[in-house]
């Protein structure tokens, strides 16, 4: 083997070693840690639990300490539906939510890709411009326009539209609101990066052969950025599902999301090991079908092959 070689071999396991680095020390090490809390009791201690396996006991002493393993607190997540209907109300907002968000993102997406090259570097700033904002002063923002003498109401009372102010906020209408404006750029920028590299010969064939462009658009358009559309809802509905911010500052107490939940858990109840519990259940609808949906698209590509 060359000098070469030896250096190029290198180089690919460098670029393989950095990112398994990354996700072993940012994800799979806390995760683990959070996994061991969730086996845990609840303590009146600092931290509130009481741990069941420490770096001191090593091997030795693994399998003593699974013993004291309790499973109480996910058996806890099935006894009070309060758990598990927070888990069905945040995957029902998420799905609705990314629902709307593509509604809304497909067209502006569309129009970008469509625009005069000149005028899409522009356009695609004004869509990131907002995150130059604290996405805490947006979400507070809202709170001023949808209030009851907010912005929105005044103009619809203005227009002759209402004759009382509509209560909006501390519902789930709000919540709706902040979310899709919260996360409408993250739709919106892979459905533009999908829809820019569409070649459009194919549309000017088939408008050739006496295609409708409505037609020409479901059968060629849409098709074709449905990778863009993927992968912007899963950019949209993971976040969402795990929300807390919006749902605590623009609804009500009847919103329910596991992210609230979770936050009371941890610094409301100090009940840590529930908490940790309520996190790896999360993780694990988010996460694993993800990891169904990438096989499925691997045996697909592999038959395509």
């Amino acid at each position: 083997m060359t000098s070469a070689d030896t250096r190029g071999s290198r180089l690919r396991w460098l670029v393989i070693a950095i990112p398994l680095a990354w996700m072993l020390i940012f994800f799979l090490i806390p995760f683990f840690n959070v996994l061991k809390i969730s086996f845990s009791t609840r303590a009146r201690a600092m931290p509130p639990y009481k741990p069941v396996l420490t770096m001191v006991d090593g091997l030795a002493g693994l399998f003593d300490k699974l013993q004291q393993f309790t499973a109480a607190n996910y058996l806890m997540l099935v006894a009070d539906s309060k758990y598990w209907l927070s888990y069905v109300s945040s995957v029902q907002i998420a799905l609705c939510s990314t629902v709307l968000i593509l509604l809304v993102a497909y067209p502006i997406a569309y129009g970008m890709a469509r625009a005069p090259r000149q005028w899409r570097t522009t356009l695609v700033m004004l869509v990131i411009l907002p995150f130059w904002t604290s996405f805490l002063i947006r979400v507070y923002a809202w709170m001023g326009i949808l209030s009851d003498e907010g912005l929105l109401n005044q103009l619809l009372m203005h227009f002759g539209l209402i004759d009382q102010p509509l209560r909006i906020l501390t519902t789930n209408w709000a919540v709706y609101i902040g979310i899709v404006y919260s996360y409408l750029p993250f739709m919106i920028l892979p459905l533009y990066a999908t829809l820019e590299k569409l070649d459009e010969t194919l549309l000017e064939a088939a408008e050739d052969l006496g295609c409708p462009p409505m037609k020409a658009f479901w059968k060629i358009t849409f098709p074709l950025s449905l990778p863009g559309v993927v992968a912007g809802c899963f950019l949209v509905f993971i976040p969402i599902t795990g929300e807390f911010v919006i749902p605590d500052l623009l609804g009500g107490s009847g919103t329910l999301m596991i992210g609230k939940t979770l936050w009371y858990e941890f610094f409301n109840n100090r009940n840590w090991p529930l908490a940790s519990a309520v996190a790896v259940v999360l993780l694990l609808i988010l996460v694993v079908p993800i990891v169904i949906f990438q096989n499925q698209q691997q045996k697909q590509a592999e038959k395509a092959r």
